[in-house]
């Protein structure tokens, strides 16, 4: 077989549609592998972005979006995709290992030590490990109606959704720019109370500009006030609950009860059939609780290449080094962490 590896031309509207299709194809194919998700994420931080395609015969068998991520704090990487929880070489045999040498090629070529691969298969080339016990995935179908649903989700939990849904709270849907300034206010205090740095406002603005129709935010208010919010995007029959935080009141209110129970019901009038509560790191709080609403966790697996005499980056929230920077930064006026945050968030990719 002969194989070709090149750069996709992300400018040429036939190119784009040819890569859309591919990507729609696969069993495998996520919206992270999409261009306009490369393009909006890597824009919205000041990150660089391209594309490789693996073609036989001049049709296209693979490809692999590639974010060129660099922090002052976190060092450079090149990511696939940068700011997404899936992504990686989307093709397979030959073309995969093509795709992946290409890939450590860029990355040399760049001066990136690691290569992160949000997905994909292992990799059997020097260089690179893999990885399937750090993070799960939870993703279910979506039940017929709003009765189906509560009853799918177990009893303990369910009780508190019944809770919140008899509760006087205002939900709000759009991807304006009030919603979207709504939005930031409630996910920036959401991070900042977990100890991380919030993603620059361009980050989102360019996410759902990207998506159009294909994303919205979705807001609970009490008492006029907006108490959670989550941003998501809708690709395939999935809705994809992206960016989502709650205020300090939120829990009590249990408000976030509220926003995901409505998200299904408003996904599922969008006519999607399945949603992804995302990933989780193993063994923590979000893995728990996605748990308690009847998610069942699967291994996610991550191929990850690094130089000789490189170290992997590792800028994860629960590497012990961090402690004390989290907990500085749990305190820090609101204000404060959302202008110094998006100068930090926008590496960590």
């Amino acid at each position: 077989m002969s194989f070709r590896v090149r750069r996709a031309d992300l400018g040429d509207v036939a190119e784009r549609a040819r890569i859309v299709a591919f990507v729609e194809g696969r069993a495998d194919g996520t919206p992270f592998h999409l261009p306009v998700w490369g393009e909006a994420t890597a824009g919205g931080c000041g990150q660089a972005y391209r594309m490789l395609l693996a073609e036989e015969a001049g049709a296209l068998v693979g490809l692999v979006p590639l974010t060129q991520v660099r922090s002052p704090l976190f060092g450079a990487a090149l990511v696939s995709t940068g700011f997404g929880v899936g992504g990686g070489v989307l093709g397979d045999g030959a073309a995969a290992r093509m795709l992946a040498e290409a890939a450590v090629g860029v990355a040399r070529e760049l001066g990136c030590p690691t290569i992160e691969m949000r997905g994909g298969a292992a990799i059997d080339a020097p260089g690179w490990t893999f990885d399937d016990t750090r993070y799960v995935g939870f993703m279910r179908p979506l039940a017929a109606d709003d009765d189906a649903e509560l009853l799918a989700i177990p009893r303990k939990q369910r009780a508190d959704v019944r809770k919140a849904l008899a509760a006087p709270f205002e939900v709000a849907i759009g991807h304006d720019a009030a919603a979207l300034a709504e939005h930031f206010r409630v996910y920036g205090t959401s991070v900042r109370n977990l100890g991380t740095p919030v993603f620059p406002r361009s980050l989102f603005r360019e996410v759902v500009a990207a998506f159009g129709d294909d994303a919205d935010v979705l807001t609970i208010r009490h008492a006029g006030r907006a108490v959670a919010s989550v941003l998501s995007i809708y690709w395939r029959g999935t809705v994809y609950p992206y960016w989502g935080g709650g205020t300090a009141e939120a829990r009590g209110l249990r408000a976030n009860e509220r926003m995901y129970f409505e998200l299904m019901r408003h996904a599922r009038r969008r006519g999607c059939e399945r949603f992804d509560f995302g990933r989780s790191k193993v063994g923590t709080g979000p893995a728990a609780y996605k748990k308690n609403w009847g998610f069942v966790g699967e291994p996610l697996g991550y191929p990850t290449w690094t130089a000789d005499g490189a170290a992997p980056r590792d800028a994860s929230p629960l590497n012990p080094k961090y402690r004390l920077k989290i907990a500085a930064w749990q305190k820090l006026p609101l204000a404060v962490s959302n202008r110094v945050g998006p100068w930090i968030a926008k590496g960590l990719g």
